[in-house]
C-alpha cells in the first residue's frame, strides 16, 4: 500500500533539541494550500492510501489542515496527524479541535512525547489531547521518543499512570540530535528491515525515507526528485523499483552491513538509522552496494 509523510510546512512553535526534522539554522517553508490540494488530488490518482501530516507542527495551520484532511477523506485516503500537543491548553479546547477533525474525517492522531518535547509543552496537554481523541472517537497513540536512559523513567511512568497507549521510539541521531552523545548499544543480531515510507517536503522534494533521509548530505541516497519535474506516481515508482531500497525493505540493513564487510561485533553496536547512514552516506560503499543489489547482495540472506 502506498503511504507518504506529507510535510505541508516545516514551521514549528517549539524548538526541541532532539528534532530530526530540523537543523540548527532557523528556517521554515510552507506549501500553498491550493498547491497541497492539487498534490493530494494527484496522490489519490496514484493510489496513495495513507497520508501522515508531519514535518513542522501541523496545528499551526489548523484551518488549512481541516481542508486537507477533508479532501483526503473524499479520496478515501487514510489520514494521520503528528503533533506536539501544544494546542491542547485545556481539555475543552482539545475536545473542540478533535470534533472538528473528526467531522473532516481524521483517522488517527500521533502525539509526540519525550523529555525534550516536554521542556516546551506540559505533560498534562498530551493527556488532554489523548482524552479529547477518545471523546471524539479518533484513534490515537503516543510516540514516546527516548534514548532509553534513566532520565526517561518518570516520563514513561506518567504515561502508565494515566493508562495512555504509547510506543517507545528511539531517538534518531540526525538533525539537531546529530551531535548528541550516544550511549553504547548492544543488540541481538536483527535484520533491521525498514518500511521506508516516502516523505514529501514543502519545497516539493520527495525522499524515499521519512526518517532522516533528507540528511544524507554526501550522497543524497534517498532523494527521489521534485514534483516540479516528476509526477507523484513516477517518484513513488522510482522508490518501489530501486533495487537497493528493496533490499533495505526485505533483507534489512544488518545483512547489508555484513555483506559490505562490517564485523558482526561492530554491527550490533549501531542503531538502525545510524547504521543506514554509515552505509549509504559513504560514496564508495554506496557505489559498491548499488552494483551488488542486483546480484550477490540478494544471496546474503537466510
Amino acid at each position: 500500500m502506498r503511504k507518504i509523510a506529507f510535510g505541508y510546512s516545516t514551521r514549528c512553535n517549539i524548538r526541541c533539541s532532539h528534532c530530526v526534522a530540523a537543523g540548527e539554522t532557523p528556517y521554515s517553508s510552507k506549501m500553498e494550500l491550493t498547491q497541497a490540494k492539487d498534490i493530494i488530488q494527484e496522490m489519490g490518482i496514484a493510489e496513495v492510501k495513507g497520508i501522515s501530516f508531519t514535518a513542522g507542527e501541523p496545528f499551526i495551520y489548523f484551518e488549512d489542515l481541516l481542508e486537507l484532511i477533508d479532501l483526503c477523506s473524499e479520496k478515501n485516503i487514510y489520514t494521520r496527524v503528528v503533533t506536539n500537543s501544544s494546542w491542547a491548553k485545556t481539555l475543552e479546547k482539545a475536545i473542540e479541535k478533535m470534533h472538528l477533525l473528526k467531522q473532516c474525517g481524521l483517522c488517527q492522531l500521533r502525539l509526540s512525547y519525550s523529555r525534550w518535547h516536554q521542556q516546551h509543552v506540559p505533560k498534562q496537554q498530551v493527556l488532554y489531547a489523548a482524552k479529547a481523541c477518545q471523546e471524539a472517537g479518533i484513534d490515537s497513540f503516543i510516540s514516546f521518543v527516548t534514548d532509553f536512559s534513566e532520565l526517561d523513567d518518570p516520563f514513561e511512568q506518567y504515561l502508565r499512570d494515566n493508562n495512555l497507549k504509547f510506543f517507545p521510539e528511539p531517538v534518531i541521531y540526525a538533525g539537531r540530535a546529530e551531535d548528541f552523545s550516544q550511549q553504547p548499544l548492544f543488540t541481538d543480531y536483527q535484520d533491521n528491515c525498514c518500511q521506508m515510507n516516502p516523505y514529501l517536503a514543502p519545497d516539493l522534494t520527495m525522499y524515499a525515507c521519512c526518517d532522516a533521509g533528507s540528511h544524507f548530505s554526501t550522497t543524497n541516497f534517498f532523494k527521489l526528485g521534485s514534483l516540479n519535474d516528476w509526477s507523484v506516481d513516477q517518484l513513488l515508482t522510482k522508490s518501489e523499483t530501486n533495487m537497493l531500497y528493496n533490499c533495505i525493505r526485505t533483507m534489512g540493513i544488518t545483512p547489508i552491513a555484513s555483506y559490505a564487510g562490517m564485523k558482526s561485533k561492530d554491527i550490533v553496536t549501531f542503531r538502525k538509522c545510524s547504521l543506514c547512514k554509515k552505509l549509504f552516506n559513504d560514496p564508495e560503499t554506496l557505489r559498491a552496494l548499488q552494483k551488488a543489489a542486483a546480484g550477490d547482495l540478494l544471496q546474503w540472506h537466510r
